[in-house]
């Protein structure tokens, strides 16, 4: 039986004979099917069709996927005194990236900041040996292939190797989590952040959507919510989920003004 993969968003199922009748992740206010309709492939059929990416990205080895696929987000390598942490995941994963990847060091875990990035996070697991993959419980209902790899967390904050502190910020989902990495910018700190922190296109703002393709904003209570969740941890960078998508310095200033600009045009009377 195969593991079929939705082609828009890139989540894999749990074997079966044929493919889903819909994707539960697509079939829902956040993402969307296209008019083209539901389709899907294979991990197989993904490896003859697309090749892997890897490019530095702000001093982390950055692991995509040519040509596009699904939300084409890109993962994070990021190191730890315990052995590497895969930051987000995509949909591809070959002997060629397993052997890329253990020869700077291996992966010792894999956190994954919200649904939308699930993607083929248990085969990731299982070519590293069954490696943990740390999800938050309150996104638990978007689990399409259930395995004794997925650590499922609670509260608000999860330290999973020195340095790297999961803190849920909830917004996007429930669930929505992102990375606190101490050692980052030569010990000032550093965020990775998917897209709960959507770093936006001019690199010195963030966006906070409960949808990005359908353009559904956060409200204000949520994003007050995520700023004080987020005010207590030091950081002079913010790592988001595409390609070049990263604030450099200085980004505790940029998610202070984003913040206020986001609840200050949420807010505004009309002229």
């Amino acid at each position: 039986m195969d593991a079929f993969i939705c082609t828009t968003c890139g989540t894999q199922y749990a074997p079966t004979p044929d493919p889903p009748d819909a994707c539960a992740i697509c079939d829902e206010e956040r993402q969307f099917v296209p008019p083209s309709g539901q389709a899907w492939t294979t991990l197989k059929r993904l490896e003859r069709s697309h090749m892997p990416t890897f490019r530095n990205e702000a001093g982390l080895i950055g692991i995509g996927m040519t040509p596009a696929f699904g939300i084409n987000q890109r993962a994070l390598l990021v190191p730890s005194g315990q052995g590497n942490v895969l930051w987000d995941c995509i949909s591809l994963v070959s002997d060629v990236m397993v052997d890329l990847i253990r020869g700077v060091g291996g992966l010792s875990a894999i956190a994954i900041s919200h649904p939308h990035y699930y993607t083929t996070m248990v085969d990731w697991s299982r070519a590293f040996g069954g490696i943990p993959v740390y999800l938050h419980a309150a996104d638990r209902e978007w689990i399409m292939w259930p395995d004794p790899c997925l650590e499922l967390w609670t509260d608000e904050t999860k330290q999973i190797a020195p340095g790297l502190t999961l803190l849920r910020t909830g917004g996007h989902f429930d669930g929505g989590t992102i990375m606190h990495w101490a050692q980052g910018c030569d010990g000032r700190g550093a965020l990775l952040s998917g897209d709960l922190l959507q770093v936006v296109a001019d690199r010195k703002h963030l966006g906070f959507m409960r949808s990005y393709p359908n353009f559904i904003p956060l409200g204000a209570s949520a994003v007050r919510t995520i700023a004080e969740r987020v005010m207590p941890f030091k950081y002079d960078a913010i790592y988001g989920a595409f390609w070049n998508a990263v604030i450099p310095e200085n980004a505790e200033h940029a998610m202070e003004v984003s913040v206020a600009r986001h609840i200050e045009w949420l807010e505004r009377e009309a002229p």
